[in-house]
């Protein structure tokens, strides 16, 4: 069920600009897009995520009275008309949006996202939309990277605790399962999504108890077929060969959480081997990332599944997006930026994917290859719904897809994306007129 959400949700400044394109009169339609002009450090791909939080939110938002009231009290509304308050009371959102499906990956400079609504709405959404699809984008990205280290293992999202408050790590779960991520340990976003969850258990829990193998047996008690015990709380190698001693064949995984993983990790497979124990899988956790699982399974380490936290759900290495949410066409008329530094090309556009790379085209060209922008909205109401465990699986398909190079921990962004001739010969059009302008205004 969807939940009622306030349409405050956004920075003062789309509230400030739509009241002052209210009082002069401006109803007319525009079309943003959301998209990334350069890739975070280390990346050479995105994977897309949080479709289904922007739609809700499109969908659900609305100024309620208290919202309205809050707003009439600021300062800054002194010399705005009660009209506009009375038109925020009505308002909900009424465009139309077109996205790549989440799961879809995706590079630098093309169309996440597009909307096309009266200017008011598409201005009031963007801080929703830009914080949604920047924070699942960058956490889904970093998922996949890891998932590609761990080489088929199994890898648990563990970040919750690490999070940016318990919401974000709600929906770090959520991009990581999209990512790749096997599951989670957020119980939340297990419910939410339907994400598979998974647990094991704390130092304190052993800590708790007078002997290691009490701990360990009251445990395997209420969790025989599920439990994997940890087994560094004192002495790795000596809690193992406990477990052979008195639990022998009643042990399903161990998890390490400390210390040299690589020998330990050995050390522990030996003692479990003898002990008859090989179905009994390593499991490892503390401080991991991509970068070092890929070292531990380089170097031979025999673990089974890795628990990814802190660098995960925070995306340690490259904790933001530089995602942005530009006005490309208006109605009424009014200009792209065209900065050296920061080009917006004109009008709504379309990615299509080829098998020689992607091409930025103009949303009604006639282009070779795959559209990526899919029709997820119109007049407000969405008509496309995301679906996790397909996005899940497009991610897997498409990354799959990706040249090797690109998929390497260490790849720079090469995927070949180009504008096509239309949008390019648009792009010099709009600039010529700028700057005809100018000289007229001289």
């Amino acid at each position: 069920m969807m939940r009622r959400v306030s349409a405050l949700a956004t920075d003062l400044y789309e509230l400030t600009m739509a009241a002052a394109y209210f009082e002069n009169g401006r109803r007319d339609e525009a079309t943003f897009e959301l998209f990334v002009r350069a890739l975070p450090a280390g990346r050479a791909y995105l994977v897309v995520a949080g479709l289904e939080q922007a739609l809700e939110f499109l969908t659900e938002a609305r100024f309620g009275a208290d919202d309205v009231e809050f707003l009439r009290r600021q300062p800054v509304f002194k010399h705005v008309s009660r009209e506009f308050f009375d038109f925020l009371r009505d308002w909900r959102f009424m465009g139309e949006v077109w996205a790549m499906p989440e799961g879809t990956v995706a590079f630098a400079n093309e169309p996440l996202l597009r909307v096309t609504a009266p200017i008011i709405d598409a201005q009031i959404v963007e801080t929703f939309l830009l914080a949604t699809i920047n924070f699942q984008t960058l956490i889904a990205s970093k998922a996949a990277r890891v998932v590609a280290a761990a080489q088929g293992r199994s890898v648990i999202e563990f970040g919750t605790r690490r999070a940016h408050g318990f919401e974000a790590g709600v929906l770090a779960a959520r991009a990581a399962y999209v990512g790749g991520c096997a599951g989670t340990s957020n119980v939340e976003a297990g419910r939410r999504f339907g994400i598979p969850i998974f647990g094991t258990l704390a130092h304190s829990f052993v800590m708790a108890f007078d002997r290691e193998e009490d701990a360990f047996g009251a445990f395997l008690k209420v969790f025989p077929e599920t439990a994997t015990i940890l087994v560094d709380t004192y002495d790795t190698v000596a809690a193992v060969k406990l477990l052979a001693q008195k639990f022998r064949g009643r042990v399903p995984a161990v998890r390490l959480d400390s210390g040299d993983l690589k020998c330990l990790s050995a050390e522990v497979r030996k003692c479990l081997n003898e002990a008859g124990m090989r179905k009994t899988k390593i499991f490892a956790s503390g401080d991991l990332n991509e970068y070092r699982i890929a070292e531990l399974l380089a170097a031979g380490a025999p673990i089974d599944g890795f628990g990814v936290g802190t660098e995960l759900s925070t995306s340690a290495d490259a904790p933001a997006l530089g995602g942005v949410y530009k006005l490309v066409s208006a109605a009424a008329g009014g200009r792209v930026k065209l900065s050296a530094e920061k080009l917006t090309y004109p009008h709504a556009k379309q990615v299509w994917r080829h098998a020689g790379g992607d091409v930025i085209g103009l949303a009604d060209e006639k282009q070779a290859g795959e559209p990526l922008l899919e029709l997820v909205m119109k007049k407000g109401k969405p008509i496309s719904v995301c679906r996790l465990a397909a996005s899940r699986t497009r991610a897997a398909e498409q990354l799959a897809r990706l040249p090797a190079g690109l998929r390497a921990l260490d790849a720079k962004p090469g995927y070949p994306v180009r504008y096509s001739d239309r949008l390019e010969q648009a792009r010099r059009e709009v600039a010529d007129d700028i700057r005809k302008g100018r000289a007229g205004a001289g």
